[in-house]
């Protein structure tokens, strides 16, 4: 079982991070980091949830707008993340 991912709390600064289901989260978890994430926030988010469940997430979302889906596409290309 893969442990928490570790990302900034005030990334998440309205939910107890003790509690928070991440997999139930899931959105909110990927739109925040891909929005307001460091480095570290976006390696732990895929080595959580793995390339192509962010990618889906990205591309399904209303929030964010297109810059930040190309983006995303890109950035989990790159070897930034890998």
């Amino acid at each position: 079982m893969k442990s928490n991912p570790s990302i900034r709390k005030h990334l998440l600064w309205e939910y107890n991070l003790e509690e928070v289901d991440y997999s139930k989260l899931a959105v909110v978890v990927v739109e925040r980091v891909i929005e307001r994430g460091n480095m570290e926030d976006w390696r732990e988010i895929v080595r959580f949830y793995g390339k192509s469940k962010i990618r889906s997430i990205a591309l399904a979302s209303t929030r964010l707008d297109k810059k930040n889906k190309n983006f995303t596409e890109i950035f989990l290309e790159s070897d930034f993340v890998n």
